[in-house]
């Protein structure tokens, strides 16, 4: 069987953990207790390797999220009749406003009712726990299956009665209009205590409540007003989503492995924190949905540096819990989307030196100052050592925000940043309470950095600013010189900057490519939908509203059906590639509109304080 389009795929989120469940009703992505824990269901990357079906057997169908939650509707119209089905991924009972995700119970919720007529359902549950490496021991139990294997035990409490054979239960039930049934998949590691039977009372109401768990945090955090409000607001529940609650991490993506090309190697595990994603994402959520938790993250970062008290570099990337150690693995077994192997379990780039991530971490706090006032004094001792880390190495060459895996670079998106690092933490120095020699310090490195950066990263045989020092390689990273500050976007080598990228690092679609030069690995990557944004941003910063737009509504329009974005677009298909959801994508999403609806309202006031708009305007004589 053919894999479905990544675009097919709607996200389910507890603040835990995610599922990814198909336009056909599979659930083809799980990975339980968090987000990076083995997949219950793998399918998504091995026919073999695990799914819940749960579908009516004829017909078509239309899905929704629900008014402000992540709570999937898919409406079914079969031949005899009409059906509602709804999923989510349970929420803590009581969860609101700030405790979103809260004691999630670890379970998924999937209602179906008749509205009118008859319809008939089928249902397939195919737990494989690790990746498909264990197929579990299914028996009848008391309101439902039990699926014991390995260290997982996993109950469906299901109002139907299914028949078991080789490690499935499957069966078809009928619904007449105004009949529903909720099914219910709990986890449970092997050794605790064994979950108990759900009666259907509970499980409509626990539904019930995760609805309005979602509602009651975007009724609290949602207030952005301006032009796609709505994909702005749903992007920020996507960024939510990809929040692991009980630290406050952010996850780059909910999968591992999805292709940058079909078939390729270019396949990454992205269910951890990368410092530079989880800034970028606080960064995004104050527009979005202000994020008021945004202490948590950077209290999760002071326990988590230990290395730096070391004198160490930064580490770039962490799991969700803290964990250093990253190493990547294949899986054999395991075939990957429409054949892209290998299947990675890890992600090596843990250990690689990117210096670019203390102006990213610094710039977050920066920007969300006011929500930081909860941090401690080891929180604050942390980003003084940041900028003090910068200061030190900034110099240096490493591998670039896009992670190459060659010899290092003195990219400019990494002196960029560290000039970041050097602008916002004099910008922080009373909070962090920086001595006269230390901000002294972080003035002339500042100062020098600068002068490198306009001496060695612009090229004008090319006409642009390049990937790195005295290379003649377009990057889309320098786009983030005028969006971070170092130059205006008026300036006119960022115009001209902004004219080469448009021209010849762009697809027939006006997408944008990160790069188009060598970078050690087999096959091509797609265009990316962050690089696009940042082009839409740039454009709005320099006050070209039109081409902003015209940019902008080019990425939007490869928003599946539900609002969701990939992390690249095949050139030649416009199919979606990569990690599906990805955060980079969604960040530029928000930081893109924002800066549109910032550009409008400043043409709106040059326009009202013009002289001529203030004259009456005389009536023609005929």
């Amino acid at each position: 069987m053919r894999a479905p389009p990544i675009s097919d795929y709607a996200l389910l989120s507890d603040c835990h953990s995610a599922l990814l469940v198909s336009r056909r009703g599979s659930v083809d992505w799980l990975c339980f207790p968090r987000f990076d824990s083995p997949a219950v269901f793998g399918r998504l990357l091995g026919a073999e390797a695990g799914h819940w079906v749960l579908r009516p057997v004829k017909g078509r169908s239309h899905r929704r999220y629900l008014e402000r939650t992540l709570v999937l509707e898919t409406l079914h119209h079969t031949p005899t009749g009409i059906a509602v089905q709804v999923e989510a991924l349970a929420l803590g009972r009581g969860n609101r406003e700030h405790e979103l995700g809260a004691h999630a119970p670890g379970m998924v919720l999937r209602r179906v009712m008749c509205v009118e007529g008859q319809v008939e359902f089928e249902t397939d549950f195919a737990p494989r726990p690790e990746y498909g490496l264990v197929h579990p021991l299914l028996r009848e139990v008391e309101g439902g299956v039990l699926a014991q294997g390995g260290a997982d035990r996993l109950r469906l409490s299901s109002p139907v009665r299914l028949r078991l054979a080789d490690c499935n239960a499957s069966g078809r039930f009928t619904l007449r209009a105004g009949e529903s049934v909720c099914f219910a998949l709990e986890h449970r590691t092997s050794w605790a205590p064994p979950s108990r039977a759900r009666s259907q009372q509970e499980l409509h109401a626990w539904l019930q409540d995760t609805v309005e768990g979602w509602r009651s945090w975007s009724d609290m955090h949602q207030n952005y007003e301006g032009p796609w409000r709505e994909l702005v607001h749903h992007s920020g529940r996507v960024l939510q989503a990809l929040t692991f609650q009980p630290t406050g991490a952010i996850v780059a993506a909910p999968t591992t492995s999805l292709p940058e090309s079909v078939g390729g190697e270019r396949n990454w595990d992205y269910r951890y924190t990368w410092l530079r994603d989880a800034s970028l994402t606080l960064e995004a959520l104050w527009v979005a949905a202000c994020p008021d938790e945004a202490w948590l993250f950077f209290d999760f970062l002071t326990s988590a540096m230990t290395q730096m008290r070391r004198g160490e570099d930064l580490q770039i990337m962490f799991g969700i819990g803290g964990e250093h150690d990253l190493s990547e693995r294949v899986l054999p077994h395991l075939p990957g989307w429409r054949g892209s192997w290998p299947v990675r379990v890890g992600n090596g780039a843990w250990s690689q030196r990117q210096l670019d991530v203390y102006g990213e971490v610094l710039a977050a706090a920066h920007r969300l100052e006011p929500q930081l006032e909860m941090l401690d004094a080891a929180g604050r001792r942390f980003l003084r050592t940041l900028a003090d880390s910068a200061a030190d190495r900034w110099a240096e060459p490493d591998q670039g925000i896009w992670e190459m895996r060659g010899a290092p670079r003195h990219h400019l998106y990494s002196k960029l940043m560290c000039w970041v690092a050097m602008d916002r933490a004099l910008a922080l120095k009373d909070m962090l309470g920086a001595d006269p020699e230390r901000v002294a310090r972080w003035k002339r490195v500042r100062r020098d950095i600068r002068a490198a950066i306009l001496e060695h990263g612009w090229n004008e045989e090319v006409g642009a600013f390049t990937q790195s020092f005295d290379s003649d390689v377009l990057d889309a990273s320098v786009l983030m010189m005028p969006i971070v500050g170092f130059l205006p976007a008026s300036d006119p080598r960022m115009r001209a900057t902004l004219d080469v990228i448009a021209s010849d690092l762009t697809d027939a679609r006006g997408l944008v490519y990160r790069y188009r030069a060598e970078d050690g690995l087999a096959g091509e990557e797609g265009t990316f939908f962050l690089c696009t944004f940042w082009l839409a941003q740039a454009y709005a910063l320099a006050d070209d509203v039109e081409r902003a737009r015209e940019t902008f509504t080019q990425a939007v329009e490869h928003v599946n059906d539900v609002g969701l974005l990939s992390e690249e677009v095949e050139p030649e298909s416009g199919e979606l590639l990569g990690n599906f959801p990805q955060a980079f994508s969604h960040i530029g999403l928000v930081n893109a509109a924002w800066a549109i609806a910032q550009a409008e309202e400043r043409r709106r006031w040059r326009l009202a304080s013009s002289p001529r708009a203030s004259r009456p305007v005389e009536r023609e004589h005929v």
